[in-house]
């Protein structure tokens, strides 16, 4: 699979791990999957790019000081084509806006929303579909 495939609208093209111990958790999941685990410098914080046969395909990072309380977890994102505009469509729908839209440096925009069930999800524009 190639990364444009993964920059198409509706594809699922992210997971994302937030929790209490990235160390433990680079630990087990390079022993339980083999995966290459690189750490990058974003912002004031460390993050952990998770590549599969050179495709970046996810990361890990510390649970967020905005998420007191918050248990580790993974976390999807699919790309769309506006974040902003699918935020008000998914709002318009009964589902809840959790985090507003913001701007990842160099990567692009997203959010998070929850369904009318509460379920949670993630939406991302990218920069760059390359």
């Amino acid at each position: 699979m190639k990364l444009q495939a993964l920059r198409q609208h509706g594809v699922f093209s992210w997971n994302e791990l937030a929790t209490t111990d990235v160390s433990t958790a680079k630990k087990f999941y390079r022993d339980a999957l083999d995966w290459e685990l690189v750490d990058t410098q974003a912002g004031d914080m460390v993050y952990t790019k998770v590549k599969v046969n050179d495709l970046e395909v996810g990361g890990m990072m510390s649970l967020p000081p905005d998420a007191p309380g918050m248990p580790p977890a993974w976390g999807s994102y699919v790309t769309v084509d506006d974040v902003d505009a699918r935020v008000a469509r998914v709002q318009s729908l009964g589902g809840k806006l959790l985090v507003a839209p913001r701007d990842i440096p160099d990567v692009g925009r997203f959010a998070v929303i929850a369904d009318p069930q509460g379920a949670m999800l993630g939406m991302i524009t990218y920069l760059h579909t390359e």
